[in-house]
């Protein structure tokens, strides 16, 4: 199935040749798994979202199986069922991307568009994408907050607005406000390492999602009729 995105114009080439050892586990991958999506994984959600996750890269059972962020493995089992507990989804997650899910309001948009070895990627392959990720974070002018996922995506972000990493240190449920009006709010990542060892709860990441509601109703100076079912 061919997956649009909905930030046309800022997503990688499907052969994008610019990190050697990427561009390696994507041919093996597609030897393997021909059947598979094994490319880079486009943004998915509403292009005119308030809110923005910035994720790290795909998941080798997951995104880059599917072809849509966090969809297919244990990541996507939190992060959607949270999306829904607060209003942020239509539809029900079913872990394919013909399952009819939509978001509402937010979009996700990866650091590192392809699969790394080991769920880690290089600073030079992070380096490497970041034109795509400044583009797309770009590309929404109506994003007011953006939850960054893991310390990787936090630095991203950071570096895309050009701003000293010392300035805006990562801890879970932390508050950045950036000079251009948005604000930053730090998770741990919802792996399957993270909640499986406690480091992250499920009410730990709904509190995430509750300051970014604030943080929302803050900036447009009005009260949210969006709350947890």
């Amino acid at each position: 199935m061919e997956i649009g995105s909905p930030l046309p114009g800022t997503e990688p080439p499907g052969d994008c040749p610019r990190c050697p050892r990427l561009v390696a586990l994507r041919r093996e991958c597609r030897t393997e798994y021909p059947d598979w999506w094994n490319a880079p994984v486009h943004a998915f959600g509403d292009p005119e979202a308030w809110l923005a996750f910035a994720g790290l890269a795909p998941g080798k059972h997951g995104a880059n199986r599917t072809g849509r962020p966090f969809t297919g493995d244990y990541a996507g089992d939190l992060l959607f069922a949270t999306l829904a507990k607060f209003g942020l989804s239509r539809g029900v997650y079913d872990a394919r991307i013909d399952d009819g899910l939509t978001l509402d309001g937010a979009i996700i948009v990866n650091s590192v568009k392809c699969l790394p070895p080991r769920n880690k990627p290089t600073p030079a392959e992070i380096a490497n994408c970041r034109p795509f990720f400044e583009a797309q974070l770009a590309a929404l002018p109506t994003v007011r907050v953006i939850i960054a996922l893991g310390r990787i995506a936090h630095n991203a972000t950071l570096r895309s607005a050009g701003l000293r990493l010392a300035g805006y240190p990562f801890a879970h449920g932390a508050l950045h406000a950036l000079p251009d009006g948005r604000h930053l709010v730090d998770s741990y990542h919802c792996s399957r390492y993270n909640t499986n060892t406690g480091r992250l709860t499920p009410e730990m990441f709904g509190d995430v999602f509750r300051s970014a509601l604030a943080l929302r109703d803050q900036t447009s100076g009005r009260n949210s009729s969006t709350t947890a079912r």
